[in-house]
């Protein structure tokens, strides 16, 4: 059974902290963790977003469907109600065992009010899996928890100036954080060139083995879960390697495809739609018009 939990007060509450001097921001401290309950933390949810950095945890926490071992110091983003969980061994464990770093909680109805409650659902790292984390380089981690360090001053005296500042403050950690992960894309770009060609291969078997004809246009979904990775993951990590976003990449495909078609066999443009996966010719049109400013017909007309 999941537990959810509601309030900030709540997570301090059930890792044996103080209650927080603001109801709906929090910074914590690893080290003052005292001990994890296992009737809650064998499978639960928080009700807010929570950003973090770890070194040397022994235990294992379980995100979505994979564990992931923080035995390095590296950052991870959650949001409100995604489920987590405690290795069942690692339950009761010891403080050591915890590791060190930082938590940043802030409550969803904290960011009412403010641009960063909109601009948020941009940060795509929100939606990444916990093994897709980013590593900090000790400069980056230094300008983090500074930022850190200034949150949690700023909410001792809480007065009618805190929520714009803090807001400001993680608006701007979340600006650097973007900056770190589009870093980690191009310095570890032989894994992600890796991604690339295992991507382009993925799509284009799937339209070689006409699976477009039974199951339509493939998902990112779909071809993110055979590379292992998470569909945002995917888009971005091709974003900044390339300047296209994965939809992009697959639509590329489908034009080649559909080329490849419309030249050297007299299938009809419906029936050229329909094994590439289309509902409606027209939406298959629409595409090839927008990507080569020629409607298939016209295409096809300029090898005759």
């Amino acid at each position: 059974m999941m537990q959810l939990i509601e309030s900030i007060s709540e997570f301090h509450r059930l890792l044996s902290l103080p209650a927080p001097l603001h109801p709906l921001v929090s910074v914590i401290n690893i080290n003052d963790v005292k001990h994890l309950d296992s009737t809650v933390w064998a499978r639960f949810a928080a009700n807010f977003y929570l950003v973090s950095i770890k070194h040397e945890v022994k235990v294992k926490l379980k995100y979505g469907q994979q564990y992931y071992d923080f035995d390095k110091g590296i950052m991870s983003f959650s949001s409100p109600k995604q489920v987590q969980a405690v290795e069942r061994d690692a339950l009761n464990t010891t403080i050591q065992d915890l590791g060190s770093g930082w938590m940043l909680l802030f409550h969803p109805d904290f960011l009412y009010g403010h641009s960063l409650g909109s601009t948020i659902k941009g940060y795509g790292y929100f939606s990444y899996e916990f093994n897709e984390a980013l590593h900090l380089s000790e400069k980056e981690e230094q300008t983090i928890t500074e930022l850190f360090a200034k949150i949690e001053s700023e909410y001792q005296f809480i007065d009618a100036h805190t929520q714009n500042i803090i807001l400001t403050q993680i608006e701007l950690l979340l600006q650097y954080c973007e900056r770190y992960y589009q870093r980690q894309f191009i310095t570890r770009k032989k894994a992600s060139n890796a991604l690339l060609v295992q991507f382009e291969k993925i799509v284009n078997q799937y339209f070689d083995s006409n699976t477009a004809i039974d199951h339509g246009l493939p998902t990112l979904e779909d071809i993110a879960s055979q590379l292992n990775i998470s569909p945002r993951y995917m888009s971005d990590m091709l974003r900044t390697l390339t300047g296209q976003s994965a939809q992009q990449h697959i639509q590329e495909v489908v034009i080649e495809k559909a080329k490849e078609k419309l030249s050297t066999t007299g299938l009809s443009v419906a029936e050229i739609a329909y094994e590439l996966g289309f509902e409606r010719p027209q939406s298959f049109n629409k595409l090839f018009k927008n990507k080569t400013n020629q409607t298939p017909l016209e295409f096809r007309g300029s090898f005759n």
